[in-house]
């Protein structure tokens, strides 16, 4: 069993679905990117830059619920390496933000199969996102996946 620990930044939209007012959609991307983190005396320097290779693409529906939980599955497209599907442990929670216009929240997925390189996948993914009231996303994963 082989571990891989990784994180991407994803941005896009989430939007109504299905004629449901508790039920989106979302559909957000990530490039190949670098991601910096610098502790230093001035403070915390932090960044996400691109770099070549291939795209990753979240596609999956969301019912939320009156109390602010949630609930999600879909499946995540690591480019030409294949997807792995996933759905939520237990629930996840969204409210408002300190900037105002969006909210914030935080999810764990569990990894419930894959494809191509990923065949066997199985692990946690972590999702700590925004989103603006005109639907705009920005969902900063780390995933932990396990390959056979």
């Amino acid at each position: 069993m082989r571990e891989i620990v990784f994180a991407l930044e994803f941005k896009g939209r989430a939007e109504p679905s299905g004629g449901s007012a508790t039920t989106r959609r979302a559909r957000t991307s990530s490039p190949s990117q670098t991601l910096h983190t610098l502790l230093g005396p001035a403070g915390i320097e932090a960044g996400v830059g691109p770099m070549s290779g291939d795209e990753a693409v979240l596609d999956s529906t969301v019912e939320r619920f009156p109390d602010g939980s949630f609930v999600e599955e879909g499946t995540i497209t690591y480019g030409r390496l294949g997807w792995v599907s996933f759905s939520t442990v237990g629930t996840g929670t969204v409210g408002p933000s300190p900037v105002e216009g969006w909210v914030h929240g935080a999810v764990t997925w569990v990894v419930t199969g894959g494809d191509g390189w990923l065949a066997g996948a199985r692990g946690l993914i972590t999702s700590n996102f925004v989103a603006s009231a005109q639907g705009e996303v920005v969902d900063n994963q780390i995933a932990r996946l396990y390959l056979p």
